[in-house]
């Protein structure tokens, strides 16, 4: 499966991964990297780099740590083929404009049958690839439309309400873990990914958040570094699979997670009905 890594933060920080360790860090040894791909956001806009390639040997990912860019949001996925061609069409995160937001999406999962019901309801958005992840993406940004067009931010708890409702409807294709961030909050939903042992089953994510200094001996080992910062910085990580050993707390199965600079604003999983 896919690996997922999301940060927000209050203060903007830098962050460097290592893609080629974090991805070893998550997933089964001798699993083959089809591409990797970072968004990371910069006041208003955000920086898109995606290869369809294993990050190992990339001079594009060298560029981005001698860079070191500052950031509030970040997101990243590494791809392991399951649909669609190895090809940039396909690798993840994908990103769209609406409400005049960088939307940013990524997920983990397999998602049966989801295109035929996203092109029906399609009106803007349309993948550009053949994955489901991305028809999923689609999907969800007909959904937040009505909220955005009106040209005021919506109201926390209306997005909110959406992506649980979205989110309980995927799961009902299959495993459905995923990252979507509209510039402002990150949402997650964790569900089932396939375990060590070889079952697919919860958690899907992991989350972390401090207000303090992450373990700055562990983090390095699993792939990752966070700049330094003062206080009142607030942190929060989520990941396919803990980074360290620290006390991340593993989603429930079907929660969604909601994180507002650095800190979470909203979690659980109410019984809302899938449409």
């Amino acid at each position: 499966m896919c690996e997922l890594f999301a940060l927000s933060s209050r203060i903007a920080t830098t962050l460097t991964l290592s893609l080629e360790t974090f991805a070893r860090h998550g997933a089964p040894p001798g699993r083959n990297i089809d591409g990797w791909g970072l968004v990371i956001y910069d006041d208003g806009d955000a920086r898109q780099f995606r290869q369809p390639a294993p990050a190992g040997n990339s001079a594009w990912l060298r560029f981005i740590e001698r860079n070191r860019l500052p950031s509030r949001f970040v997101l990243s996925h590494i791809r392991r083929a399951t649909q669609g061609a190895v090809a940039l069409r396909n690798t993840q995160p994908f990103i769209r404009e609406l409400g005049g937001r960088i939307h940013a999406f990524a997920h983990n999962g397999s998602l049966s049958g989801i295109e035929s019901e996203a092109a029906r309801g399609a009106r803007r958005f349309r993948p550009v690839g053949e994955t489901d992840s991305e028809a999923a993406f689609c999907m969800l940004l007909e959904r937040m439309a009505p909220l955005w067009d009106a040209g005021i931010e919506p109201a926390f708890a209306d997005r909110l309400a959406v992506i649980r409702r979205f989110a309980a409807g995927l799961r009902e294709r299959g495993p459905a873990n995923f990252l979507y961030a509209d510039g402002d909050i990150l949402f997650a939903h964790g569900h089932r990914r396939l375990q060590h042992d070889g079952c697919i089953a919860a958690p899907g994510l992991f989350r972390l958040t401090r207000s303090c200094a992450v373990d700055r001996d562990a983090l390095p080992a699993a792939g990752v570094t966070i700049g330094a910062w003062s206080p009142p910085q607030a942190v929060t990580l989520v990941a396919s699979v803990p980074l360290t050993a620290e006390a991340w707390i593993p989603f429930a199965e079907g929660e969604v997670v909601a994180v507002a600079a650095g800190a979470v604003a909203a979690t659980g999983d109410d019984p809302i009905q899938p449409e």
